[in-house]
């Protein structure tokens, strides 16, 4: 069985992470986007996606998905990609939204009235 590794990027402190969060910074989206894309079929809810290292605390945090935001992590990328003008990943992700969105949802159904 083979392991799925998650992405590391390592920053100097906790303010740089920040930043590259609020600059939408394509490592980031890169992390969360293939780790969505290679777990589109399984059971498991929360997935590790990146490991964040911050170097000046010397702490490592991690990121996770959670499979209930699947669709909306990969709408919020789109963008990302699009500004770095890598549309083949564009198309990736828009498969995979529309495989998601088309898919029954699981679970009990709800109880009417």
């Amino acid at each position: 069985m083979k392991i799925k590794m998650a992405k590391e990027i390592s920053v100097f402190d906790s303010e740089e992470f920040e930043r590259l969060v609020s600059e939408k910074d394509i490592r980031i989206s890169n992390a969360l986007v293939d780790t969505i894309l290679k777990n589109l079929k399984g059971r498991k809810r929360h997935i590790h996606a990146l490991s964040i290292l911050v170097e000046n605390e010397q702490m490592v945090y991690d990121i996770t998905v959670d499979r209930n935001e699947f669709i909306p992590t990969l709408e919020m990328s789109l963008p990302v990609y699009e500004q770095a003008e890598e549309y083949e990943k564009c198309a990736e992700i828009f498969k995979a939204i529309q495989s998601l969105k088309s898919k029954p949802k699981r679970g009990r159904p709800k109880k009417l009235g």
